[in-house]
């Protein structure tokens, strides 16, 4: 597996062919995924072998943005199943990655240790000191694509899918969780302020 000409090529055609109404899902979100799951690959004892189809499942989770924002999961497979053979990689560690990306779609549903990596490093942002400024971006993605009209809309969406949401890997429970949960309390009380308007 030549897992590095596969890197290049997969940041060439999204910096190429992602549309710049991704505001969140763009070159950048892609690349803070990569760093973050080779972080937890280090830190949940990943072997090689694996951290490689980790790294990989993580530089094509959103490739399918290049082709329509909607079923992107999919989409993103059909490209890997498409270009990955091309890089030495086998059917089966084609089939390992698709199942990585096919996790990472919402809500998310890891079936093992690998997926659940991914899907961590896919929302990593939700346990952080940026979550403000990142969810900014999502916001206007959101507005952009005519998914959301205004911010109190966006906050309710926020509320409802930070409840809902679970980290899978004992690392990122352990640091992210607690973050998490005080900016769940932030925004509920923010939508319990429109309430009272």
């Amino acid at each position: 597996m030549d897992h590095i000409a596969a890197k290049v090529f997969i940041l060439d055609k999204l910096k190429r062919e992602l549309s710049a109404n991704l505001t969140y899902h763009g070159l950048h979100h892609t690349l803070d995924v990569y760093d973050i799951t080779k972080e937890l690959c280090n830190i949940e004892a990943v072997t090689p072998k694996d951290s490689i189809l980790l790294e990989t499942a993580a530089l094509f989770h959103d490739s399918g943005f290049t082709i329509n924002n909607k079923e992107h999961e999919l989409l993103g497979c059909q490209i890997a199943r498409l270009e990955l053979p091309k890089f030495g990689y086998t059917d089966e560690a084609i089939e390992q990655i698709c199942g990585m990306i096919m996790a990472t779609k919402i809500p998310q549903n890891p079936q093992n240790h690998l997926e659940a990596i991914l899907c961590d490093a896919d929302l990593d942002y939700l346990g952080r000191d940026d979550f403000y400024s990142i969810g900014a971006t999502l916001y206007e993605e959101l507005k952009a694509y005519n998914v959301l009209q205004n911010e109190e809309a966006w906050n309710r969406l926020q509320v409802s899918f930070l409840e809902k949401h679970t980290f899978f890997t004992s690392t990122s429970i352990e640091r992210r969780t607690l973050k998490k949960v005080a900016y769940l309390t932030e925004l509920r009380e923010l939508v319990e302020s429109y309430e009272k308007k």
